[in-house]
């Protein structure tokens, strides 16, 4: 007696697919399952069934000896792959793989130009959509893309639209087998007219012979499960011969290890990378999981979304809305509303026409937030199975939807958390991103991440075991590893990740590199970004209770050598350059100050005099631009090394006619950026910039104009206001000394006031004669 093979063709991550595989393999009740799919994932068939095995998840394959090179198979619960492995599963009837093995297809390289590519009903698996690597390159014809093919020749614009109406929106009948037959003779059609590219001949090739397998085995009643393209292929068996010569060009298989890993509807809903390109996996999923008045269910989702969002939402927006959706259906000869007629309707009745809700239905809704799971058994490197250790022990659950997280770094838990997450950032597994300046705290106790976990974390963590078994081990490998090439900046940022992370055994390597890297390295643009990172670095330091001496010494250093190199650096810069130098001078005064150096700030102070003294007079390349002069000048006097009289003397000089002005436009620029309160303290400032200005020439004025706006809008609202409503007043006074009127005080008026005084104060004074005469 010979085997029955039924071929379901399907589209990948199709609601209404999977309910049709579901609905013709309980009619069938095979003895065998066949699925489209690596046959080394045989041996995980059988975690399909554990309870800790939670859809999405994805079939993850890489190369041993070269983890970078991996692929992925994602399953979701509406995927009529997954719905073929649970029944297997639940029936007890074995269940295969019959794809191209994953270490041929790892070992042919990627696919064409668009690895990402959006799968439709074709049948490419998910493997060829991750770039894993399949025959011909991009030579040979074009991909055809058969739903779009189909919804034109039924007069259809929309494939998806046509897609939804005709298989995903259509409940199983009397005969389960009659969508895949009718979608059979269409595929074969298509294929008369269209050619098969070169790679899908040598899949289909593969697996007619697992097919042929299957029979050789004793097996009578063969479900396959593939894609719908692939059918006419698979329906009629040439000879072995023939799909032996086809295989025989393969190259030579890669070892390769697979295991099951979580996935994210998210992540089904890319296009490019490692997603599927599934525009609407939480709309797929919905449809799946809900076949009783699916578009009702939906409506309450969204409704408890809004509310939940604050937004006023009532029985009745829900009510209208369903009517809406079915009106619009019917207006458009659709037979149940889809996704956008659904999204139509709420739109208008539950979100008043707001594009800002329904971008949050589609993000929440639509798309979804769903994270898989998978059981402990499944297979793991050994520091995949380190890292979930660490995540149960320190209570920091994986989660797909973003989540900020707040440490206090006094608390122990806390404190081992963010070594956690900062050994992570040093393997390139960036799950939690620190968020600056979210929390107010001037300490530095406080740290603020924002945790989302992706999935091919999975492959980073694989990538990263060659450093080590553990999460310290490797970050520790890797810190030694990248201290080997890394440069001065490079460097200093390396120290401060190993000092956040805890690594006792790869901080000394770290700073002898370091150390050598600063006493070779003359750059003053280097020396002063890698400052501050030190200083930094030092002052988490003192939170963790770290020995900092070899990074106080060594930032030490760097703070004597810079002071002597910066001012020449400083000199010849054009606009660009210099405005580049000055965020790298303010960083650097705000680094000196931490280190609580006298010595150091002494010489500091030097260097900040030298800058300020170095005026063009040769021309604009023989010194300092005025931007970093004026800049220098305003961090002595914010310092207390000169006083409001000397800065005014410098302006008055530089605003001379001796300046250009454009250097004179940037000294100001330099002087009051970083605070305008100055120029409301010291009438004698805002006197000089003010008669300066009015000086200046009209086609000259035109050219200053967006150095003054830049320098006039970066200063505080009501400063500028203040400002301009002194100079609207009058004439300012420029000079120092005469900022403050000599007024003589008239004693009789004076006197007038203190029995006023006196009542308020409570107490008992002598009351002036004409007052007393004004009482009598």
């Amino acid at each position: 007696m010979s085997a029955q093979v039924t071929l379901l063709g399907v589209r990948h991550h199709g609601p209404g697919s999977a309910r049709a595989v579901a609905a013709a393999l309980a009619a069938l009740q095979p003895d065998a399952v066949l699925i489209e799919g690596p046959p080394e994932a045989d041996e995980l068939t059988g975690l399909a069934a554990e309870k800790d095995m939670v859809p999405p998840v994805a079939l993850l394959a890489h190369v041993s000896d070269d983890p970078a090179r991996a692929a992925f198979w994602p399953l979701a619960e509406f995927s009529p792959e997954w719905v073929a492995l649970r029944y297997a599963a639940d029936a007890g009837v074995p269940v295969r793989f019959i794809d191209l093995p994953a270490g041929q297809s790892l070992a042919l390289g990627p696919r064409g130009s668009n690895p990402g590519a959006t799968e439709e009903a074709d049948g490419a698996s998910e493997e060829e959509e991750e770039g894993s690597g399949v025959p011909g390159g991009t030579s040979g014809p074009a991909p055809v893309d058969p739903i779009a093919e189909l919804a034109a020749a039924a007069g259809h614009l929309d494939p998806e639209a046509w897609w939804e109406d005709v298989i995903e929106h259509r409940a199983p009948g009397d005969d389960p087998l009659a969508p895949f037959a009718a979608l059979a003779e269409a595929m074969s059609a298509l294929r008369e007219h269209h050619p098969v590219e070169r790679r899908d001949r040598i899949r289909e090739a593969a697996m007619r012979q697992q097919i042929r397998a299957a029979r050789r085995a004793g097996h009578r009643t063969i479900a396959v499960v593939c894609g719908a393209w692939h059918v006419p292929a698979l329906a009629v068996m040439p000879t072995v011969a023939h799909d032996r010569a086809l295989l025989a060009e393969l190259p030579k298989k890669l070892k390769t290890e697979l295991t099951w890993v979580p996935w994210t509807h998210r992540r089904l809903s890319q296009h490019t990378g490692y997603g599927a390109g599934i525009d609407s996996p939480g709309w797929y999923h919905h449809l799946y999981t809900t076949p009783e008045q699916p578009i009702a269910r939906w409506m309450t989702k969204v409704a408890e979304l809004l509310r939940a969002e604050d937004h006023p939402v009532s029985s009745a927006h829900v009510i209208e809305a369903i009517r809406l959706a079915d009106t619009l259906a019917a207006m458009r000869g659709r037979p149940l509303p889809g996704l956008t007629e659904t999204l139509d309707a709420v739109r208008a009745v539950m979100c008043d026409g707001s594009d800002l809700a329904l971008a949050l239905i589609h993000d929440r809704l639509v798309v979804g937030d769903a994270l898989g799971e998978v059981p402990d058994g499944a297979p793991a490197v050994p520091l995949q199975r380190d890292l979930t250790r660490l995540q149960r022990t320190l209570r920091l659950k994986p989660e797909a939807t973003s989540r900020e997280l707040v440490l206090d770094l006094r608390k122990d838990l806390d404190a081992e958390r963010s070594r956690l997450l900062h050994r992570l950032r040093l393997l390139g597994l960036h799950w939690g991103r620190i968020v600056r300046d979210s929390v107010q705290s001037t300490g530095t106790f406080r740290e603020t991440w924002q945790l989302a976990w992706e999935p091919e974390f999975s492959v980073r963590l694989v990538e990263a075991g060659q450093w080590g078994t553990t999460v310290q081990g490797a970050a520790t490998g890797k810190a030694v590893a990248d201290a080997a090439t890394a440069e001065l900046t490079a460097l200093t940022e390396l120290a401060e990740h190993c000092l956040l992370a805890a690594l006792p055994d790869a901080l000394p390597e770290v700073m002898r590199r370091l150390a050598d890297r600063a006493a070779l390295d003359t750059d003053a643009g280097h020396l002063a970004t890698a400052l501050p990172a030190l200083v930094r670095t030092l002052r988490y330091g003192d939170v963790r209770a770290t020995d900092t001496s070899a990074l106080t010494a060594v930032a030490l250093g760097l703070a004597e050598r810079l002071c002597v190199a910066l001012p020449a650096a400083c000199t010849g810069l054009d606009a660009d350059g210099a405005s580049a130098r000055r965020t790298e001078i303010d960083a650097v005064h705000q680094a000196i100050a931490l280190l609580s150096s006298t010595a150091v700030g002494e010489q500091w102070a030097g260097t900040l005099t030298a800058i300020a003294a170095r005026e063009p007079h040769g021309g604009p390349a023989t010194g300092v631009p005025g931007l970093l002069r004026g800049r220098a000048v305003r961090l002595l006097l914010d310092d207390g090394r000169i006083d409001a009289a000397e800065a005014g003397r410098r302006l008055g000089l530089v605003l001379s006619v001796a300046s250009g002005p454009l250097d004179a436009a940037g000294w100001v620029e330099g002087l009051v950026s970083g605070g305008g309160a100055l120029l409301l303290h010291d009438p004698a400032l805002l006197g000089l910039i003010d008669t300066w200005l009015c000086g200046v020439p009209a086609d000259t004025f035109t050219d200053l104009l967006p150095v003054l706006r830049r320098t006039f809008s970066s200063l505080e609202t009501g400063v500028r206001h203040t400002v301009g409503s002194r100079v609207a007043a009058g004439p300012l006074s420029t000079s120092v000394a005469d900022s403050g009127p000599d007024i003589e005080m008239d004693a009789e008026r004076a006197d007038a006031t203190t029995p006023v005084l006196a009542l308020l104060l409570g107490v008992q004074v002598g009351i002036p004669r004409q007052l007393d005469r004004r009482a009598g």
